[in-house]
């Protein structure tokens, strides 16, 4: 089973956000990644 880090919130679409001082950081899981495949756009 995977180990998320504590110090993250996540969503239900497996996206995650982490507050760094004054500054969020979002991103996305592992498996949001796999299930993506290669992203050729943003």
């Amino acid at each position: 089973m995977a180990t998320y880090p504590e110090d993250c919130l996540y969503t239900r679409e497996h996206e995650w956000i982490r507050v760094e001082d004054d500054v969020g950081v979002i991103g996305i899981t592992d498996y949001a990644q796999e299930a993506l495949g290669d992203i050729v756009y943003v």
